[in-house]
């Protein structure tokens, strides 16, 4: 019984058999609980100041262009320098503004100007350390190890996403904005411990310095490697048509109830999934054919975001408890939340197998600019799904946005990968890009 429950737990031997990894992986979860917590502080700080929602939607979009260039110059970068040293400069150059941060807030002298500015730096050095590890990854572990790696980073997202915000709000209402904003210096210092130690780690293969001769060859690669091509193209698909995080608050007011509460619970449900998804993903490293792993966690993906427009349907028919923002809907809450988790989980699941695919199949001197263009397509995807959301919600109501994304995402899926049968039959043994 014991051996077959270990048989489904995560797979830890990225920790114990590679000393690096493991220092690199620690201190990207403490910091990156860190960063999270700064997010949401800088957040409620802007409206503190402002008393503004627009002023704090900006401090995201204000950031989404400079972390976009950031993220494909640092994969330019990580192709052509010292990847350790490109982690290092920009992990440097992340810890200095998020202490002046703090030192603004100590000193009183904070503005939201300041707060924008210092966000925007934060966040695209944030990407370049993003790239520049991803990159780092398949040379410090196994090929066959890769999976459980993608797992592991799967928990730290979970980390960071369901006690990042928490914390950062309960610091913020005990201590102050100074106090949390140091917090996050502290836990930084975290990252420096496990870049520091890591081996120089120079790009193998043909060298391009960073330019647009250095773009132009990463985009003919991808022109060239059908099956990554693929993957970018469904995570938009399912982003698009399957992220309603925009529409949480909505929900949370009009038709389950219990406001601000519910919708952070809601939030805090899909980052259970994928985290419980990471805990219990043993199996996944036994599975040779992720371009069919994609195809069936995504609309596994596309049916739990269904299910979720269901509840907002039995809530809009006033079914069980009507909600009221004192009284939530209890029972399609927590229906809600199961539905929102098992979205997360599907979809930490088809991350691992995208990040193994990426990362096992493209050439070590084209990781950086590969991952540089995973950037873009994270953080566009969710963009464009909140935009998808917000205006059909606008003009039909709150359940159509996920009932009839996530018809589409199932559908769109599986005719895009019928298409393409070199993606079925990719094997994990042969990555072919």
């Amino acid at each position: 019984m014991a051996r077959l429950v270990s048989r489904h737990l995560i797979d830890l031997r990225p920790l114990s058999t590679s000393p690096s990894f493991a220092r690199m992986w620690i201190g990207s979860t403490l910091s990156g609980l860190g960063g999270q917590m700064t997010i949401v502080a800088v957040m409620l700080h802007v409206y503190a100041l402002t008393g503004s929602d627009l002023a704090v939607a900006m401090v995201a979009v204000a950031g989404l262009v400079p972390m976009v260039f950031a993220g494909l110059y640092g994969g330019m970068l990580a192709d052509a320098f010292d990847r350790r040293t490109v982690a290092l400069s920009a992990a440097s150059v992340t810890f200095v503004s998020t202490a002046l941060l703090a030192a603004l807030a100590w000193s009183g002298n904070e503005t939201v100007w300041w707060l924008y500015a210092l966000s925007i730096v934060n966040s695209s050095a944030n990407s370049i350390v993003m790239a520049t590890r991803s990159a780092i990854t398949p040379r410090l572990i196994a090929r066959e190890l890769l999976p459980a790696a993608a797992a592991l980073q799967g928990v730290t997202v979970g980390i960071m996403v369901m006690a990042g915000p928490a914390l950062a709000g309960v610091l913020v209402a005990v201590a102050g904005y100074a106090w949390t904003y140091t917090v996050d210096v502290v836990l930084m210092t975290s990252l420096f411990l496990g870049l520091w130690t890591l081996p120089t780690l120079r790009p193998e293969g043909p060298v391009v310095r960073p330019g647009l001769a250095s773009l132009r060859d990463g985009i003919a690669f991808l022109r060239r490697a059908a099956n990554i091509r693929l993957q970018y193209i469904l995570d938009i698909v399912a982003m698009t048509f399957g992220q309603p995080l925009a529409l949480f608050p909505g929900i949370g007011a009009v038709l389950l109830g219990g406001d601000a509460v519910t919708t952070g619970i809601l939030t805090a449900a899909v980052a259970a999934g994928a985290f419980l998804s990471s805990l219990f993903s043993g199996p996944i490293g036994r599975v040779r054919r992720h371009g069919i792993g994609i195809e069936r966690a995504i609309q596994v993906y596309g049916a739990a975001i269904v299910l979720f427009g269901l509840v907002l349907v039995a809530a809009q028919l006033g079914w069980f408890v009507p909600a009221t923002a004192a009284s939530p809907n209890t029972v399609l809450v927590v229906a809600a939340c199961i539905a929102l988790a098992i979205s997360g989980a599907a979809d930490n699941v088809s991350a691992i197998y995208r990040s193994t695919m990426m990362q096992s199949a493209v050439p070590d001197a084209m990781r950086g600019r590969l991952q540089g263009v995973f950037i873009v397509v994270v953080a566009g995807g969710p963009r464009l799904g909140a935009l998808y959301a917000g205006t059909l919600a606008t003009v039909t109501a709150l359940w159509i946005p996920p009932l009839v994304g996530g018809i589409a995402i199932i559908a769109l899926v599986g005719v895009l990968v019928r298409l393409s049968p070199a993606f079925r039959a990719y094997d994990a043994r042969h990555p072919v890009p």
